[in-house]
């Protein structure tokens, strides 16, 4: 079943109480930008309950949870980093301090495997993404686009404005689990030299 809403903290709102509602046969539970996928075993009865409860949910409140932190190490050195410093009205400096001074929380994962939208970004820091998407980005690469940022877990074409890399391994098949980051977990960012 797929759930639409309108916006992230509605989100975040809807996957806490599918979670926490103790299904029958729920295999995953996979949160976007606006949507919410709720897989379940056929014929486990599940799906049935999602209707009922989704008429319950409180939109408007505020998930509590004790989220995991993560902080990942990032060389602030990305290509597009004075770019960015220039459209945000500051210098690199500047940007580095925007950008470690600020809490993020996973609001969903997508694109890639690994690869954790976050949100918390500075409004100085929002920006669109480049008119020409690159067609290789290496994987490390700590990028913003928007109202997020992000770490790219693998090389891959993006058009998001590179700022920065880590050397954490965001996405590993033979680690469990094998994404480092999930949704609810809080990540911070430490510039290191």
């Amino acid at each position: 079943m797929l759930v639409e809403v309108d916006s992230l903290d509605e989100v975040d709102a809807v996957r806490a109480a599918l979670a926490e509602a103790d299904l029958p046969g729920l295999v995953e539970l996979v949160p976007a930008a606006r949507t919410v996928l709720a897989a379940f075993q056929p014929g486990s009865g599940g799906l049935a309950r999602v209707k009922p409860l989704l008429d319950t949910i409180d939109l408007t409140k505020r998930v509590r949870t004790e989220p995991r932190e993560v902080v990942i190490p990032v060389h602030y050195d990305g290509p597009d980093l004075d770019l960015v410093a220039e459209t945000a009205g500051t210098d690199v400096d500047g940007v580095v301090a925007l950008h470690t001074g600020a809490e993020y929380k996973v609001a969903f994962s997508g694109f890639a495997p690994g690869f954790g939208y976050l949100v918390g970004l500075p409004r100085e820091l929002r920006q669109p993404r480049l008119e020409n998407p690159r067609k290789r980005v290496e994987p490390g690469s700590v990028a913003i686009a928007g109202e997020f940022t992000g770490v790219y877990p693998t090389a891959s074409p993006g058009g998001w404005r590179l700022i920065g890399r880590t050397d954490v391994t965001l996405f590993d098949s033979r680690r469990e689990p094998a994404a480092l980051l999930a949704p609810g977990d809080v990540v911070r960012f430490e510039a290191v030299r």
